[in-house]
């Protein structure tokens, strides 16, 4: 096993680099530096494969090899041609080229990713002869090869990932707009849920945020699903090791509470039920058709959760009265969901308006390109004085994450830091941290809840989807008290009917009877 330190850098959507931080740093990450989009660390081979399968917040894990300055597409060219290629790739490999320039010097990527590819292609065929040349594959190449250029400034580093980490694998139908798997997890971790107490989707969709919330409270890591990795293709791949922390279920621990989902629509959780079975949580999910009108009382009376959800933005999916569904929304957290805490991801302000209740945290979130808020709303039995006079408070409640401290930082200071990175996006200063101190940061709770799971995981097959979407990568944290070692746990996702995944070593299949008794879950 590899011991030799790199540099990694993951990508994650904005808003979430802290969390993705936090999460890198409990798996032992070293020098873990959020930037916009993204998060700087260090590691070993471990580490890497470590990020791939455990990092719920991460779009995918790149590994910086060639960094150096060009001036336009011909010293592009030039320096391209100058690397030593056959140390990541020969001639029976197929490889990809994905660019991102932000840049006055390089303004098409596209050129950019043809002079690149020019650059490998001349490399082998200066030194191996005419015919001699790595073949490029648009879809499912053997290696990956992402090119960020800011300035004059080029970075170029081998994907570790392959497809974006938010596609997890469980999934096998969607609703319209259903939201990023990421995305959801990240909305989870930032409300500090634990799954030491209940949490409430009551427009659950496809399912995504029950799923997300059932894997973080049984510690199951997100990677467990995926057919394949990258790195699985790259030269120094040892499979040894990646079986290892694959088959490791030591964080895997027990959820003494449930999470419920309903939704208005039989289609939606209909899809959202496949999709739960695909993943082997549906032991820790109650989900029906209910309507939002139809919660008159909170589940498990007398012990107040969370409530987590995506309403719909009256763009790809809307109500025929959005005013009146928001107004409801307020309605039940008022009247039904007294002691719990709201967090509601939405577009529009004047439909916010409409739910009625002060939020206590306000958080800009990017759900594909529409520049969204998530607020948190603190739920409290009685009138706010009563609440104040039992010492309770919306702005510092002991249930909130811990705030950080935010720093007033420059325009000229920002554009150098993005560019000193190099892999921070557009270079420009964003829109909140112009004019007033405002932050994007919020603040940020560990999660712990764990539980363990029972039966067990087929073999994983090496095929793996090609569909390619249209992604937003930015940057992923990791919680430090995610992965705590627990012992002698037997893994539990269904043994028909659910993805295939690779076996465990050392671990017999169960009989018949057993997987019939498995099943009555």
């Amino acid at each position: 096993m590899s011991t030799q330190q790199f540099e990694m850098v993951a990508k994650t959507f904005q808003g979430l680099e802290d969390i993705l931080a936090e999460e890198l740093r409990s798996l032992g990450a070293q020098n873990v530096e959020p930037g916009r989009r993204m998060v700087s660390f260090e590691g070993d081979l471990s580490m890497l494969y470590r990020a791939n399968m455990c990092c719920r917040t991460a779009l995918r894990i790149l590994k910086p090899i060639y960094k150096f300055i060009a001036h336009d597409p011909e010293s592009l060219y030039e320096r391209i041609k100058e690397f030593d290629w056959t140390t990541v790739l020969s001639l029976d490999k197929t490889f990809s080229i994905d660019t991102v320039a932000n840049s006055d010097e390089f303004t098409h990527s596209r050129y950019v990713t043809y002079r690149v590819k020019d650059g490998i292609v001349d490399f082998f065929k200066d030194r191996l002869g005419p015919d001699c040349r790595p073949k490029v594959r648009l879809q499912d190449a053997d290696v990956m090869i992402n090119v960020h250029i800011a300035g004059e400034r080029v970075t170029v580093s081998l994907d570790s990932s392959g497809e974006s980490l938010h596609k997890r694998g469980y999934r096998v139908a969607q609703t319209e707009a259903p939201i990023n798997e990421v995305l959801a997890a990240g909305i989870i971790l930032q409300s500090g849920w634990k799954g030491d107490t209940p949490l409430v989707d009551p427009m659950c969709g496809s399912g995504t945020f029950l799923i997300e919330a059932a894997l973080i409270a049984s510690g199951i890591m997100p990677g467990i699903y995926r057919k394949r990795f990258a790195f699985e293709s790259w030269p120094d791949f040892d499979a040894e090791l990646f079986d290892s922390i694959y088959n490791d279920d030591s964080q895997e621990r027990t959820f003494e509470h449930k999470i419920y989902g309903g939704d208005i629509s039989p289609k939606a959780v209909s899809i959202a039920q496949a999709n739960i079975k695909s993943a082997g949580v549906a032991k820790y999910i109650d989900l029906q058709v209910k309507p939002l009108s139809q919660w008159t009382e909170a589940p498990e009376h007398g012990t107040p959760g969370v409530i987590i959800t995506n309403p719909p933005y009256g763009e790809r999916i809307s109500s025929d009265d959005m005013d009146g569904l928001y107004a409801m929304i307020g309605s039940k957290l008022k009247h039904v969901f007294g002691g719990y805490h709201a967090w509601i991801i939405g577009y529009r302000e004047e439909y916010f308006h409409k739910i009625g209740l002060a939020p206590s945290i306000k958080m800009q979130l990017l759900n594909g390109a529409l520049e969204c808020e998530l607020r948190e709303y603190i739920i409290f039995d009685g009138d706010y004085q009563s609440f104040r006079a039992d010492g309770g408070s919306i702005k510092s409640d002991a249930t909130k994450p811990e705030k950080r401290a935010t720093k007033r930082v420059s325009d000229k200071q920002w554009t150098d830091d993005a560019r000193r990175k190099g892999f921070g996006g557009k270079t420009s200063r964003p829109k909140e941290f112009r004019g007033k101190d405002k932050s994007a940061n919020t603040p940020y709770h560990p999660t712990k809840g764990r539980f363990a799971k029972d039966g067990f995981r087929n073999p994983r097959p090496d095929s793996h989807e090609s569909d390619k979407e249209n992604e937003n990568p930015l940057a992923q944290r990791r919680n430090e008290h995610a992965l705590k070692m627990l012992t002698n746990r037997t893994p539990s996702l269904p043994p028909t009917g659910g993805v295939l995944m690779r076996p465990r070593r050392g671990w017999k299949r169960p009989s018949s009877s057993d997987q019939s008794e498995n099943n009555k879950d």
